[in-house]
């Protein structure tokens, strides 16, 4: 077998493979015998007729033809290896030429890894935030576990931000009632902003019993969209009542005894998270600067491919509802255009890090124990609920277990890389990489990968 690549742009190449005939005796066996299980040939049973009746019941097409099938998927894989390509993608293989007795030609147009100059990490130099515990953090700390406690009374008076209130909702096109975007008893918060644009103003003032019309943008139905007239009614006005912070709540709250023996240990837990956000800060921050001093093409059939599946990924959640599609898209103030346009700058992103990180790792040459990989393995299965063998067997069956010792082996690339950063604080202070990206810290990255 011949090959030869030609090279179509920085991300795509052609391969041109020449097979003899004299090397297809395992495909042509192959052939025969399942052509021989297909044609009845009168005489003989299903399976057991000679080449030559067969050829001559059929003719000699299909039997090459069901040698070039079989011998396409390894010849095109070793052509692969032999030219020590890097494949992206699944190849467009055309058969070019059949000269029978004599050999088989076919091209394969595929897109590859583009050439990717790594730079030198010890060239790099960050700053991310300082470590910070204040008192203001531990306060807030407390404020949540108080929350969770806190009781509700009614408030006579208008609402203010803060206050938790029960509404119904209606809304109108020229006049027109739009009753799908009605409803009743919804629960809302002032101040959060996370509904329809303009509530918060609408019903900011408003006391039980009273309300107010305003204009804003259909989220959902046939109207989804236009701008309509909502009316809002407030019929209900409540506070949320934090407990007081004391030795019993603290008892009743926690494990602790006394304030100064839960704060101490809010402090702490405030310290670790900010420990984990300065090291997820200083991965981004080096992994950005890395970029940045690196220029190179990408394949645009993976872009198109990841930024599909963004798409056809949120498509499924709503059912294929488009009405449902573009009041979710609504909510969060964009149409289905800037969506489109959104998950191809998130796949562009994806990609090109991707691909940066796969030249890392060649460098880098990190090795992926079993015991790392297991770990992985149960850390995630265990976010999405799941038991770590009904897991892997839902990877092995979408074929992404080979994606996961990939974004591993990325991770522990960058964590190595990162080791060799300088890295200050906002403070001034020097930061050792080393504290978060050890070697004896192999998931750090790569849980964030």
């Amino acid at each position: 077998m011949k090959s030869s690549v030609e090279k179509l742009n920085d991300t795509r190449v052609k391969i041109t493979v020449e097979v003899p005939f004299d090397e297809l005796s395992a495909e042509f066996d192959q052939a025969y015998a399942a052509l021989s299980r297909q044609v009845q040939v009168p005489g003989f049973r299903k399976g057991k007729a000679p080449r030559q009746l067969i050829e001559a019941r059929i003719g000699r097409g299909p039997v090459i033809e069901q040698v070039i099938n079989e011998m396409l998927p390894s010849r095109y894989s070793q052509a692969v290896q032999a030219n020590e390509l890097n494949v992206l993608s699944q190849p467009v293989i055309d058969v070019t030429k059949v000269e029978d007795g004599e050999l088989v030609e076919f091209t394969a147009e595929v897109d590859v890894r583009p050439e990717i100059e790594v730079p030198n990490f010890e060239d790099i130099s960050v700053t991310v935030d300082a470590v910070a515990t204040d008192e203001a953090a531990v306060d807030a700390e407390l404020d949540r576990l108080r929350a969770r406690f806190a009781t509700e009374k009614a408030v006579e008076g208008p609402a203010a931000e803060g206050h938790i209130l029960t509404i119904d909702l209606s809304a109108a096109v020229d006049g027109k009632e739009i009753p799908e975007a009605s409803e009743e008893g919804l629960t809302y918060l002032v101040g959060s902003k996370d509904f329809i644009e303009g509530l918060d103003e609408a019903v900011t003032g408003l006391s039980a019993g009273e309300s107010a019309t305003f204009d804003a943008s259909i989220p959902a139905g046939e109207h989804s969209g236009e701008t309509g007239q909502v009316t809002v009614k407030v019929t209900a006005v409540r506070e949320r009542v934090l407990p007081e912070v004391n030795d019993e709540f603290v008892q009743e709250a926690s494990e602790f005894d006394t304030v100064d023996a839960l704060r101490a240990d809010l402090a702490e837990t405030v310290e670790e998270r900010a420990k984990t956000q300065q090291a997820m800060a200083i991965r981004d921050a080096v992994l950005d600067a890395a970029l940045e001093k690196t220029e190179f093409a990408l394949p645009e059939s993976l872009i198109e491919e990841q930024a599909n599946g963004q798409i056809q990924s949120l498509i499924a959640q709503v059912g294929g509802d488009e009405n449902m599609l573009n009041m979710v898209l609504g909510a969060q103030g964009m149409d289905r255009e800037t969506f489109e346009k959104q998950a191809r700058e998130s796949a562009t992103t994806n990609v090109r890090t991707q691909l940066f990180l796969d030249a890392l790792a060649e460098i880098e040459q990190p090795e992926v124990t079993n015991e790392e990989f297991t770990q992985h393995i149960v850390f995630t299965a265990q976010n999405y609920g799941m038991q770590p063998q009904e897991f892997v067997e839902r990877l092995n069956q979408a074929g992404q277990l080979g994606t996961v010792m990939a974004d591993l082996r990325r991770g522990k690339a960058l964590a190595s890389a990162i080791c060799k950063v300088t890295v200050t604080d906002s403070e001034g202070a020097s930061v050792d990489p080393k504290e978060y990206y050890g070697e004896d810290d192999a998931e750090a990255a790569a849980e964030e990968n």
